[in-house]
């Protein structure tokens, strides 16, 4: 790599520690600068563009340069620039946010805390699950099951209910308390002559061992994305959620419902829950909450969990928890105008007609060589790329093929992303059909390119 000195890419270089990033590698490749969105699409410092195949990270729902947004985020920081919310302080931008959640809770909700990402709403999850076991007298009843490749978050208590190596390994995680039960994905675990209702089953009974083992009486919550996202955009097998759920009542095991990518339209449905069947007693989100205009995050929790909060606060003083920026003003203003925008331009009625294009355009590749399954719905979907078809065999990780399918999208004009040698696509939802063919063209023309380089390589 040739960089000039003193632009953008060796300022990079030589002063941002990146995230999720391979920091050997980025020292000497650099970085992808990107200086301009507009619409679906960013633009990098020479002006080539690329269709923003995943929303950024999952979170840019409304696009690019989306100017009602910017207008509120102008009139609210001029209105009140900040405040908090310690000590009963209040302000409109926040109530009227926390209202309009619970409003649009797909099962009966009470209150809404606000946090900054997802991982702030997930950590915030763990010690809501602490605290609330302790006040209505259940102390040893503090551990907490997430799944294998799930993914929660980056804070230490998220980030030990991820199910990812590269979370846990030289970061001393998971801390204690926190336990994984088996990926439900059946493509590549499902056994042999078994059906996917049948592998459901045995889901729910591995996890019914597990608590036994465990002992129920300590076992206090199951955490869950309705749709694994950066494990793969994996999906739940038919009747996974009703076995699972009947579980956790028969052991009175909370539910946490993840929505953090799944939320806001992009199952299809307003909340990944409805889309799954999920009745969850706390619901973590974030992302698309503001469009990632602003970052905001948000807890909602049950009423039976907001009373054992209160009687928890009785006894010390006060909820000893929250952030600086808990319900920032101008965030949580520009979160409740995205909800507006979401209902005033049927964003909704548009994912439903684009999100089956999206959808019939993946699987149109299911036949290509490199391909094992196509996955999705709604407005997010997964394409895994596979060694061999009839077996299933996966690529060498070191390999490096989903990385480098990623790597020619990005060639081609569009950015999707590799998790493993799953490709994950989701696209901001205002995404038109014109545009959604483009994104799907320029895969084609990446997973072509990948087919030829693993011929070449040998690597089939």
């Amino acid at each position: 790599m040739t960089t000039i000195p003193n632009s953008p890419q060796a300022r990079d270089i030589a002063y941002a520690l990146h995230p999720y990033t391979n920091l050997s590698q980025h020292q000497k490749t650099g970085s992808l600068v990107i200086r301009e969105g507009k619409g679906v699409y960013v633009y990098d410092e020479v002006g080539k563009s690329y269709i923003e195949g995943l929303a950024g990270l999952w979170c840019t729902a409304l696009g690019f340069g989306e100017q009602q947004l910017v207008d509120r985020a102008t009139e609210a920081m001029k209105t009140l620039s900040y405040y908090h919310q310690f000590g009963a302080k209040a302000h409109e931008p926040g109530i009227d946010l926390a209202e309009k959640l619970i409003e649009l809770a797909p099962v009966p909700m009470s209150k809404a805390f606000f946090t900054n990402s997802g991982s702030e709403a997930n950590d915030t999850v763990v010690k809501i699950v602490w605290y609330y076991n302790n006040s209505i007298g259940r102390p040893e009843k503090k551990k907490i099951i997430a799944r294998t490749k799930g993914y929660h978050g980056v804070t230490v208590a998220s980030a030990s209910l991820t199910g990812l190596p590269h979370v846990h390994k030289h970061f001393d995680l998971p801390i204690a308390n926190i336990l994984h039960t088996s990926c439900p994905h059946y493509y590549r675990f499902g056994e042999a002559g078994e059906s996917e209702e049948e592998f459901a089953t045995r889901m729910a009974d591995e996890l019914e061992k597990q608590i036994l083992d465990e002992g129920p009486e300590t076992v206090a919550a199951f955490i869950a994305e309705p749709i694994m996202g950066a494990g793969g955009v994996l999906l739940p097998p038919a009747g996974y959620f009703e076995k699972i759920q009947a579980v956790l009542k028969k052991y009175d095991v909370l539910f946490i419902a993840d929505e953090v990518i799944c939320g806001f339209l992009r199952t299809g449905n307003y909340w990944g829950c409805q889309t799954f069947g999920m009745k969850p007693d706390i619901m973590s989100m974030a992302k698309a909450l503001s469009s990632a205009y602003l970052p905001i995050g948000a807890v909602m929790i049950s009423e039976e969990i907001f009373q054992g909060l209160m009687k928890g606060s009785d006894d010390v003083g006060m909820w000893g928890h929250g952030y600086t920026y808990t319900g920032h003003p101008v965030a949580a203003a520009v979160a409740h105008e995205t909800l507006k925008i979401y209902e005033e331009r049927d964003i909704a009625g548009h994912t439903g007609r684009v999100g089956p294009r999206l959808q019939a355009g993946m699987r149109a590749y299911a036949d290509h060589p490199l391909v094992g399954e196509v996955r999705g719905v709604g407005m997010i979907g997964g394409i895994e790329l596979v060694k061999n078809k009839d077996t299933k065999e996966p690529f060498d990780p070191k390999a490096g093929v989903g990385p480098y399918c990623a790597a020619r999208v990005q060639e081609h004009g569009a950015i999707l992303r590799a998790m493993g040698d799953a490709i994950g696509f989701c696209p901001p939802l205002v995404i038109s059909a014109e545009e959604t063919d483009k994104l799907l063209e320029i895969f084609g023309k990446a997973l072509d390119d990948t087919w030829k380089m693993v011929q070449e390589k040998g690597l089939v």
